[in-house]
């Protein structure tokens, strides 16, 4: 069978719709493609909610860290451009892609001093077990290899967790190292900015065990690149042109 790239829906298409709204994942949800990734942090009473930020300033009405608001309160936080939604719940998305072909690429984030929030995983775990969507999600991820650790740990997600390597964090380590601290972390894949990746890199990935993924497509022309390469996967603010893109 030929290789066929993986395209995921990056915080639910940012270019096309609000990113990380209930009105980008029902989009999503409608597009022939695999994935749909987005970002969980959470609210001061421990509750899984679906924004980017560790702060509320840039894509809603609201300021400050969100960890210090209440579900109750961010359910009077408005999202900008969203007609009126507020910030999602993890278990109102999983309701979105429930009983569709989509699967849930979730990365979890961490406080704006980029700390681990206390019990995120087993709580993003309980939520997806709950909705029943364990079985629904292609892969967990993580730029923090301590949190890719802690859910291998856990033992309870048996789909691939992925370390997404920071373009500083890989200048820094290097290449060698870069796939070692995905391998020692329990990491089934390593997601790069695209800049990084290049035929070279891609082998290597592969030769170590890794599955080799790309993120931060901003255009047109990355998109066929990646799609040259053969990526794995890539996430793509512009789902729709990277569905036609990889159809031609």
């Amino acid at each position: 069978m030929a290789h066929r790239t993986i395209i995921a829906s990056h915080r639910g298409g940012s270019y096309l719709w609000p990113e990380n709204s209930l009105m980008a994942f029902r989009e999503t949800a409608k597009l022939p493609l695999e994935q749909v990734e987005f970002d969980v942090q959470l609210s001061a009473d421990d509750q899984c909610v679906v924004i980017h930020d560790p702060l509320l300033d840039r894509t809603t009405d609201a300021h400050g860290p969100v960890r210090q608001r209440t579900l109750a309160e961010l359910r009077r936080i408005r999202l900008r451009g969203a007609h009126g939604e507020c910030v999602p719940t993890l278990a109102e998305l999983c309701a979105v892609f429930r009983g569709t072909p989509v699967k849930l690429r979730l990365e979890i984030k961490a406080d704006a001093d980029r700390r681990h929030y206390p019990g995120i995983g087993p709580r993003v775990l309980d939520v997806l077990e709950a909705e029943r969507m364990v079985e629904h999600t292609a892969a967990i991820t993580s730029f923090q290899a301590p949190m890719v650790a802690e859910m291998r740990d856990l033992g309870r997600f048996k789909g691939p967790l992925i370390w997404l390597c920071a373009p500083n964090v890989w200048l820094d380590i290097g290449r060698d190292m870069a796939f070692a601290t995905a391998i020692s972390c329990g990491a089934a894949g390593i997601g790069l900015h695209h800049t990084i990746v290049d035929p070279e890199t891609l082998a290597a990935a592969r030769a170590s065990g890794l599955s080799p993924g790309a993120w931060g497509l901003k255009n047109e022309a990355d998109i066929r690149r990646v799609l040259d390469l053969g990526v794995d996967v890539f996430t793509s603010d512009d789902p729709v042109a990277a569905i036609r893109l990889r159809g031609a």
